[in-house]
């Protein structure tokens, strides 16, 4: 299949330092390439990749202190449109611009969800324009969508297998808290989970300006304990020996986590993960095998104590059936062979009086929904 990949242009493909979607983004085009597709990526022109570099900017936008990525994602979809015609198959990754733009082409269109789906500012365009074919990264993250919406597949992130290798032996005994220092991931219950289980913890996490006074007044004073030690931000390089010789990772969330890569990160190394069960949680851990799902603090200091009994092998083995990067793209391609089938390309009219780019201003009764062919590959 010719495959468009639309990245978001705040961080190069992949990211030089934060950048989670980037990362899936450049996972999935990579993959994409090995098993034989014609891939163009359109991204920064600071991203390295196997496929054909469509760069829409020089660099990623954030490290060139840009606060507003409007601009430069309207510029770059205008440009994907002019080339759709080049494709099978668009795919986008960000939020929510092309879903006017490409209201014409959505049976060859699809979008998949990295964020959150909570935020009420997103919602008028959610009700509005319901055609584009979604792609969810769990089941949970679906659920403040409104029923109209387009939903082709839920895709579970998957990496490569070598990316974050296995440990078959943890040597340094230690819960390992990985990330970003914010109240929804809750690094407090990590440190309280450590320090009633008599385990060491190690944080390795970034503090934004955003969470800065969270860090000043919760998390810094806490950090003092002997048995905690607080690293800092870690890069792609130490975050194997971070995670592979971890005891287990400490996933104490208190927020719908739409996936959390984190997790299947520490399971491809081998280590169990231990987290509190919101969002995609039960999605990804399978309770007693990978890790241990719990919902209380008191459940959290047991599975701490019991932990080391979990296999390291059963670890790695759930990781390998159902999140390396090959499973992941295996189950895209079949959401593309989907779309170009005409399932999940279906146009939905907007509500009568409401205006559309693509039918104008809508008078009288709503109409019923347009069924789009699929265009021949």
């Amino acid at each position: 299949m010719r495959i468009a990949q639309v990245a978001p242009l705040a961080e190069a493909v992949p990211p030089k330092f934060y950048g989670g979607t980037e990362r899936v983004v450049s996972w999935i085009t990579e993959e994409l390439v090995r098993q034989g597709h014609d891939v163009t990526l359109f991204a920064s022109g600071d991203s390295q990749t196997s496929a054909k570099l469509a760069a829409c900017h020089p660099e990623g936008l954030r490290l060139l202190g840009y606060r507003d990525h409007t601009a430069g994602h309207l510029a770059m979809l205008h440009h994907v449109h002019r080339r759709a015609h080049e494709f099978d198959v668009i795919h986008f990754h960000i939020d929510l611009l092309q879903y006017p733009m490409f209201e014409d082409l959505y049976h060859k269109c699809l979008t998949t969800m990295h964020g959150r789906l909570d935020v009420p500012d997103f919602m008028p365009v959610y009700n509005t324009f319901t055609g584009m074919p979604l792609v969810s990264i769990s089941d949970n993250q679906r659920e403040p969508m409104p029923e109209s919406s387009n939903w082709l597949a839920t895709i579970h992130h998957g990496l490569p297998k070598q990316n974050c290798p296995y440990y078959p032996d943890a040597k340094g005994g230690y819960l390992a808290f990985l990330g970003r220092i914010s109240p929804e991931k809750r690094p407090d219950r990590a440190i309280e989970m450590a320090i009633r289980s008599g385990i060491p913890l190690k944080i390795a996490a970034k503090v934004d300006k955003a969470d800065q006074e969270y860090w000043d007044e919760t998390i810094e004073p806490m950090i003092h304990h002997p048995l905690v030690e607080y690293i800092g931000e870690i890069n792609e390089e130490q975050k194997k020996d971070f995670l592979g010789n971890a005891l287990a990772l400490a996933f104490p969330i208190d927020w719908p986590e739409p996936f959390g890569l984190v997790m299947i990160e520490a399971m491809s190394a081998g280590t169990p993960v231990i987290a509190f069960g919101n969002g995609s949680v039960p999605e990804v851990i399978k309770d007693g095998v990978s890790g241990f799902i719990v919902n209380t603090m008191d459940e959290a200091v047991e599975a701490c104590r019991k932990v080391k009994d979990l296999p390291r092998a059963g670890v790695r083995a759930h990781f390998e059936g159902r999140f390396t990067a090959e499973v992941m793209v295996r189950k895209y391609v079949s959401a593309y062979e989907q779309l170009l089938a005409g399932q999940g390309n279906v146009i939905k009219m907007p509500a009568a009086g409401a205006f559309s780019p693509q039918y104008g201003e809508l008078n009288g009764t709503a109409h019923g929904p347009i069924h789009v062919a699929a265009m021949p590959a």
